[in-house]
């Protein structure tokens, strides 16, 4: 029989252990958004519009759920990150060699011809798109997936479709988990109002795409119910993931669902990449960016 003493020891590690698997955000990479200047959404990264952002890059150091990718020129990003004590901004300059719907047909699997319905039976994700997830509560409860409001989401910025603008021109679309009414009404709503915003825009000459994206901090990062970032909070980690999607032609995509050609994960494992325990971390921080 133990003594207090051990007891308490056992005691203390298993509620460190018990916190480290309540906490989302465990896969090693991460990144952290610095108070800045708020950008201009314009699909336009202007010299010095980024300088006090965090800047990363991908994508073949990431988790590639289909075809991998090798070459910087058929699909790569530099992207930044940053806030304005308002509202959380991302900012991806893609390079791709094919963009679908634009230098190629605006085709469709033959399994999904539906994919372009702005419906929740479509496929938000079905083109050339990045996709941001954030769990501002940093957990992962029940099932880990998305709870689809502030406290964790997944939405989806397609390079030429949208809600706002339809079939045809790029901007923000519902993200999963779209099959549940409650999540798409909250996404839905986002957009609506400009709670999230996002613009993309093929870069000039072609052969890639920008998108800025705009998050604000209430009603998206919920840290707490009815809680929501603030500069007052200080620092503060919350769990992200980013996917980058690349539809080519059917031919280069055979074999993969819907034949994508590339989906690539900041974060996470294949089979697990939407599930929280496996994104990675986003510190909120209340400053700026050091010199």
């Amino acid at each position: 029989m133990c003594n207090l003493r051990t007891a308490g020891v056992i005691c203390v590690v298993a509620c460190l252990l018990l916190a480290s698997e309540a906490a989302a955000g465990l896969w090693p990479r991460g990144l952290r958004a610095y108070l800045g200047s708020t950008p201009n959404l314009d699909g336009v990264i202007t010299p010095g519009e980024y300088d006090d952002a965090t800047r990363f890059t991908g994508t073949k150091h990431w988790t590639h759920t289909f075809t991998p990718t090798t070459d910087n020129q058929d699909l790569s990003l530099v992207g930044y990150v940053k806030h304005d004590g308002e509202r959380l901004y991302f900012a991806f300059e893609v390079t791709d060699d094919i963009l679908y719907g634009i230098d190629v047909p605006r085709w469709l699997p033959e399994k999904y011809p539906h994919a372009h319905e702005l419906t929740r039976q479509g496929f938000p994700w079905f083109g050339d798109e990045m996709e941001l997830l954030i769990g501002a509560d940093n957990t992962y409860p029940r099932g880990e997936e998305c709870a689809g409001d502030g406290t964790s989401w997944q939405m989806v910025c397609n390079l030429t479709k949208s809600r706002l603008g339809g079939v045809g021109v790029g901007g923000l679309l519902e993200g999963e988990p779209r099959s549940e009414l409650y999540a798409w009404n909250n996404y839905q709503r986002w957009i609506l109002t400009g709670a999230q915003q996002a613009v993309a825009e093929v870069k000039p000459g072609g052969k890639g795409y920008i998108i800025e994206w705009a998050v604000s901090f209430n009603p998206c990062l919920e840290v707490a119910p009815g809680k929501f970032y603030s500069l007052e909070m200080g620092d503060v980690k919350m769990g992200l993931n980013i996917a980058l999607g690349d539809l080519d032609t059917p031919e280069v995509g055979e074999g993969n669902f819907a034949n994508f050609h590339h989906e690539d994960w900041f974060a996470g494992r294949p089979n697990t990449r939407t599930k929280r325990r496996d994104w990675g971390s986003l510190w909120m921080m209340a400053g700026p960016k050091p010199e």
